[in-house]
């Protein structure tokens, strides 16, 4: 497979600026991979397909809000810092993105915030985009990461080009979001709401939560045409025993075993046993996924639609298979489901 498989026309209006009305409430292509067959549905309506004993992998990371807005020392030039990383807890210091690159040097200092309180030097360039910055600032570090959270906003995708918004902060968040450090949401998550996930619960489909925090390696464009070559931020993950124990109990009983989201598959496939089982994990991952590739551990996902050239395309090719995967996305841009971070779902059973 080559980059050029995963190119296809994607109109901008497709790309969804705002959340649906509910969370459940957006909409689901459904994929069935055995009949070949592609229905429409509602969100809400994924309960169907899952039974008493099933289980869902669901991403329990909490965004932060990444996106800082400072000033340049002397020029008082409006620089955008976007936290990517941190690398050390005592020193303060964090692997940036900053925008505009080309006004930062190092040596240079940012102000932050009306009161200026909160300085951050820069130490190290990374990247043409990438520094690494140490924040100055009088204070304890719980104190430190409060005034973050206070100058921070919600990281919305760069696609969305309207202000954050009120209703950001909650949407852009899933409802079972509780280990923070993802500068982006697990989409797929995004569409589960409080009852939908009740009513699951009631149904007997057991949840394992599992957690990979979001960087910007998931969105990094793939840049060369041989797909062996692309190389993945490495993005940190957790998998409790408790998780793997709910997810090899699904396995063994020949259960549906459901990653929700391209990040809980990635999760789940960077920790599998000889035998094809779940282990507890606690680490670094930059698992890439693309055709061919053999699942160990999910029968069935939940994703959002992604945008051309993407590795979650990869990913989704993979696991759909790639001509049903084309089939679909045409279908999806035809019928205009809304694509990307606030769009509607795909489950690929």
């Amino acid at each position: 497979m080559k980059l050029s498989h995963f190119n296809f026309d994607l109109p901008e209006e497709l790309l969804a600026e705002h959340p649906a009305e509910h969370r459940d409430e957006s909409r689901l292509m459904v994929l069935n991979r055995e009949n070949q067959t592609i229905e429409h549905k509602l969100f809400k309506d994924v309960i169907d397909y899952f039974d008493e004993g099933d289980v869902m992998i669901l991403n329990n990371t909490k965004v932060f809000p990444a996106r800082l807005f400072g000033n340049k020392e002397k020029t008082g030039a409006r620089i955008e810092v976007f936290l990517l990383r941190e690398l050390n807890q005592d020193q303060r210091l964090w692997d940036v993105l900053v925008d505009p690159a080309r006004k930062i040097r190092i040596g240079n200092k940012l102000y932050f915030g009306d009161d200026e309180t909160l300085v951050a030097e820069v130490i190290y360039n990374t990247t043409s985009r990438g520094r690494t910055l140490r924040f100055l600032y009088d204070g304890s570090y719980s104190d430190f990461r409060r005034k973050l959270t206070e100058l921070g906003e919600t990281p919305l995708p760069k696609y969305i080009k309207r202000d954050v918004e009120p209703e950001d902060e909650e949407r852009y968040q899933t409802i079972f979001a509780k280990n923070e450090g993802a500068v982006a949401a697990p989409t797929a998550g995004l569409h589960f709401s409080k009852h939908l996930l009740k009513r699951l619960e009631i149904k007997g489909v057991e949840m394992a939560e599992v957690t990979l925090h979001v960087g910007l390696g998931t969105f990094n464009p793939v840049e060369v045409e041989d797909l062996s070559k692309h190389k993945m931020d490495s993005e940190e993950i957790v998998i409790s025993q408790q998780a793997a124990n709910i997810v090899n109990r699904g396995i063994e009983n020949k259960r549906r075993v459901c990653a929700v989201g391209t990040t809980s598959m990635r999760t789940i496939e960077s920790s599998v046993s000889s035998n094809g089982r779940l282990n507890e994990y606690d680490g670094w991952t930059n698992k890439f996924i693309f055709p061919p590739y053999d699942f160990s551990i999910a029968n069935c996902m939940i994703t959002n639609f992604h945008t051309p050239k993407s590795t979650l395309l990869m990913m989704v090719s993979a696991f759909a298979g790639h001509d049903f995967m084309k089939e679909a996305y045409d279908q999806a841009v035809k019928e205009k489901y809304k694509f990307y971070s606030y769009g509607d779902a795909m489950l690929i059973i």
